[in-house]
């Protein structure tokens, strides 16, 4: 699919195949915590923020919702692969249900640094949603809820962005190389 912006290449999925998804993946959590008290929701931010959203909005499950940023990026388009804590969660995760909701896994370093940083924490469980997986990533990272596998190229939208901005665009496209590579 074209889109109209310049900056925009094309778009990846759509904003009604994202719906779409969203709602299958929140009934699978469901069918798989079923039986579980509460669900504690953990959103990275900035980018998981509006999955986040739709997908708690769309949870027939007792659940709740928390944040946690982390920093893998310059103010360069690269990354560094060493990631930071930025935002701590607010309460303990101690013998909780933890799912933690990521917007993409590019290399793997932000979703490998998260798990090993909340598995130290001891909750009951620990599992992952992800939006979105570059089919490059380098580690070997296992997703319990993955939405798409895209293409290795630079992505904005639903949440995903580029220094800031394209967050808000209702899909998924590929970003112009003149945009990044200035």
């Amino acid at each position: 699919m074209v889109t109209n912006n310049p900056d925009l290449d094309r778009v990846l999925i759509s904003q009604a195949q994202i719906a779409e998804r969203v709602k299958s993946i929140a009934a699978q959590v469901a069918k798989d915590y079923d039986n579980v008290d509460n669900l504690y929701m953990v959103g990275i931010l900035k980018g998981a923020f509006i999955f986040l959203a739709d997908l708690a909005r769309e949870l027939q499950v007792s659940h709740s919702v928390d944040f946690m940023a982390v920093s893998s990026y310059g103010k360069t388009a690269t990354t560094s692969g060493e990631v930071r804590l930025v935002l701590d969660l607010r309460e303990p995760i101690i013998d909780k249900h933890v799912l933690i909701v990521e917007d993409i896994v590019d290399t793997g370093h932000t979703l490998n640094y998260l798990l090993k940083t909340l598995r130290g924490r001891q909750p009951k469980s620990l599992k992952t949603c992800v939006l979105v997986r570059k089919e490059r990533d380098s580690l070997d990272i296992n997703v319990d809820y993955l939405g798409f596998t895209i293409p290795d190229v630079w992505v904005v939208g639903y949440g995903l962005d580029y220094a800031d901005s394209y967050r808000t665009l209702p899909y998924i496209a590929e970003l112009n190389k003149r945009v990044y590579s200035k």
